[in-house]
């Protein structure tokens, strides 16, 4: 088995201070054996903004996966936002947009979904899809898929201002051949389980969208992070969330998922559990 956590949507600059130490204690008690940062890492891109990002990922613990999200590349600085978008980001947490974690249970493959020239939306790219598709391909252990990016391949109904990450349907349908297990992104700060069938309906996979881990930016829910316990057949989501009256995050809820790329059915149907 193996436990991986994500976080999303930090957005230092608009930090709820109280989750901070709270947050590394748990993390440190979880001793997951990948963490996800899935984007937004700052609010404003600022360089003061990285630095406190930078200060808090170098505290979770290793190995480490960080994509960027559209609140890292600047927003008023035009010059830099299409000149030089992600400059920030390279020089304080990572040179690498496109990080791949792989051991013998698990591969993950991160996309960067932020762009310039668009201000809360994504795009993932035939060529970054091509890219991910050659990294499943090469797998020879039955390694859980994951694919990380920022902006989500689901948003719940009704919610209004934000869209799905553009290029989805196309992805999702390599995504579908390449038996990926488990999509995780950020983006809304809202904790959402979807399935891949709204994108292909012959496939039904787990897209999960995270909350914000510590921002005051909170789409009227408490802030919250995710912990995933892989194993051969079974995907256990399980939602961390914040508890201001004591402190502390606690588990809230938990939710199983078959695995796509070990064929686990349960009579003929592939299924999730709550």
């Amino acid at each position: 088995m193996r436990t991986v956590v994500q976080l999303s949507d930090l957005h230092f600059g608009t930090i709820l201070d109280e989750t901070i130490t709270p947050l590394l204690n748990v993390m440190r008690k979880l001793r997951p054996d990948l963490t996800i940062v899935s984007g937004d890492l700052t609010q404003r891109a600022q360089e003061q903004q990285f630095r406190e990002a930078q200060a808090f990922i170098e505290q979770l613990p290793q190995p480490r996966l960080v994509v960027p999200g559209n609140h890292d590349v600047p927003l008023y600085n035009i010059v830099q936002r299409f000149a030089a978008p992600l400059a920030r980001y390279t020089k304080f947490i990572t040179t690498d947009l496109a990080p791949i974690f792989v051991d013998d249970e698990v591969a993950v493959v991160a996309i960067n979904t932020a762009r310039s020239f668009v201000v809360k939306g994504g795009h993932v790219s035939n060529e970054q899809v091509a890219r991910a598709t050659r990294e499943f391909g090469r797998l020879k252990n039955g390694q859980a898929r994951i694919v990380v990016t920022h902006h989500p391949f689901d948003i719940p109904l009704g919610l209004s201002g934000v869209a799905i990450v553009r290029g989805a349907a196309a992805a999702m349908r390599a995504f579908a051949a390449s038996k990926v297990d488990l999509f995780v992104a950020g983006h809304l700060h809202l904790v959402h389980l979807a399935s891949t069938t709204r994108l292909v309906p012959s496939y039904n996979a787990p897209i999960i969208g995270a909350g914000t881990a510590t921002s005051t930016r909170a789409r009227g829910e408490p802030n919250s992070f995710f912990e995933y316990r892989i194993e051969r057949r079974l995907i256990t989501a399980i939602v961390h969330t914040w508890q201001s009256d004591q402190c502390q995050f606690t588990v809230t809820s938990a939710h199983e998922f078959a695995r796509q790329s070990q064929a686990a059915f349960v009579d003929g149907e592939p299924y999730a559990r709550p």
